[in-house]
């Protein structure tokens, strides 16, 4: 049971989730758009890119050969993984006021990957915050980006 439940199994979808919830918020914030929108989007993440991943995930243990089990497991654990995270961002949009919706998702985020962050370099045995800080700037530069996008399309689009 302990193996099914390690770390690297969690840390698959787990980050993609948390990284692609910040991101559309921030985009979908500076973009002017309303909250069902953000909703919406949110749970087309949590079940079309969801999906994908995970199928490439599964893909991905069959190529390297692993157990029947194992692949199904992590192609489980990942799906699973994902659809909690963004359905926590979607709550997050539904019950705060929409002036604290981008500091609110942003903030559960980055509290969501710093916590995976420290588990996972616990587990490998490195430096928690060398890779605390990597992980978050990675994170900022996704959310900046998707933001920059955002105050595109709604300076050009709309």
């Amino acid at each position: 049971m302990r193996e099914m439940i390690r770390p690297s199994r969690i840390s698959f979808g787990g980050t993609a989730a948390i990284v692609t919830s910040m991101a559309l918020i921030a985009g979908l914030e500076a973009a002017n758009a309303g909250r069902p929108s953000v909703i919406s989007a949110l749970l087309i993440a949590a079940v079309a890119d969801n999906l994908t991943d995970s199928l490439s995930v599964h893909m991905y243990q069959e190529s390297e050969h692993f157990e029947r089990k194992d692949a199904f497991i992590g192609t489980l654990t990942n799906f699973g993984t994902r659809l909690i995270v963004c359905l926590s961002f979607v709550l997050i949009v539904a019950m705060l006021p929409k002036p604290l919706v981008a500091v609110g998702g942003i903030t559960w985020g980055m509290s969501l990957l710093a916590v995976l962050t420290f588990i996972l370099a616990r587990h490998r045995h490195v430096s928690i915050v060398s890779e605390v800080v990597k992980h978050l700037g990675v994170a900022v530069s996704v959310i900046a980006v998707s933001r920059i996008v955002g105050e595109w399309i709604a300076a050009h689009v709309i």
